[in-house]
């Protein structure tokens, strides 16, 4: 299972960082992203990050944001920096272990930047 917390309340340019804990010890071969969905918009991808940490980013992100992961820890993160007011959404971390053909949805976590 997948775990994200770190989300709450930020006024607009200030910064937050999500986390989400993965249970078990599969989370070092698991491909992990970030989702985030916002009221009446469809799902969408914020950033993704390999087994290896290779990372890749939605335009939106602009360099705002960092995906990483601490395998040790078994966890990946979402540093946002100088948030939008449009960056206000639900956002849901995400697992898969393509060998395995396993997929894993965390909960969301509420991300709300004020003007």
């Amino acid at each position: 299972q997948l775990q994200a917390s770190g989300g709450g309340l930020v006024q607009a340019g200030g910064s937050l960082r999500l986390s989400c804990a993965a249970s078990g010890s599969l989370f070092s071969i698991m491909n992990m992203a970030w989702y985030r969905q916002a009221a009446g918009r469809e799902r969408e991808l914020v950033a993704r990050i390999t087994t290896s940490g290779s990372t890749n980013y939605a335009d939106f992100v602009e360099g705002r944001f960092t995906i990483s992961r601490d395998n040790a820890k078994n966890t990946a993160y979402l540093q946002m920096n100088s948030l939008k007011v449009e960056d206000t959404a639900i956002y849901s971390c995400y697992g898969e272990i393509p060998v395995l053909g396993r997929k894993y949805w965390g909960q969301g976590t509420l991300v709300t930047v004020s003007s």
